[in-house]
């Protein structure tokens, strides 16, 4: 006899959202209200448990953007080839294109060169997104994530809402994420 599973609910609530924090990270992000767990991943810094190959986040704070423009940039690229797998990428940077535009800082990097790093990993088609301090950061993080696991959730239940197979939406989300929200155990 087969297992009596539950309808999966009709929205997603914050709290079913669980957030891998890289543990390379120093300075988690507040990613309230959504749950957070320090994990190992290969790219970025956040990524939506069971649903890894969705979305990553790579922050930096104004002095990782700088290092990333200059001395560890050959890293940084391959980080950005990396994070182009994804389809949803993004580099959040604590710092507004304004304090980029001023460039006060100790580097020897001039604003040209930085904004000229920025725009050309925007038109290699990672998303950057220039947010002012780390508070703003966690809060558009925690929208961005949240969002993204939301419209996955939502394409998933119509998957499984009419029978369809080799659908590619459906390997976005882990079997444990489905668990989760049907209360299927």
């Amino acid at each position: 006899m087969a297992a009596k599973t539950k309808p999966l609910r009709a929205k997603l609530d914050p709290s079913d959202v669980t957030i891998i924090v890289d543990t390379r990270e120093q300075n988690p992000l507040d990613l309230s209200p959504l749950q957070a767990c320090v994990g190992t991943l290969a790219t970025g810094d956040y990524a939506i448990q069971g649903m890894e190959r969705a979305a990553r986040i790579e922050r930096k704070s104004l002095d990782d953007l700088l290092a990333c423009c200059g001395r560890e940039r050959d890293r940084f690229e391959r980080e950005i080839d990396r994070m182009m797998a994804f389809p949803v990428r993004v580099l959040l940077v604590e710092a507004s294109w304004e304090t980029i535009e001023i460039g006060q800082w100790r580097s020897q990097l001039s604003p040209k060169q930085v904004e000229g790093s920025l725009v050309g990993w925007i038109t290699r088609g990672l998303q950057v997104e220039l947010v002012g301090d780390h508070v703003r950061a966690g809060r558009f993080a925690a929208k961005l994530l949240y969002t993204v696991a939301r419209r996955r959730y939502e394409e998933l239940r119509g998957v499984f809402a009419k029978p369809a197979t080799g659908n590619p939406i459906a390997t976005c989300v882990s079997p444990e994420i489905l668990m989760k929200v049907t209360g299927a155990s």
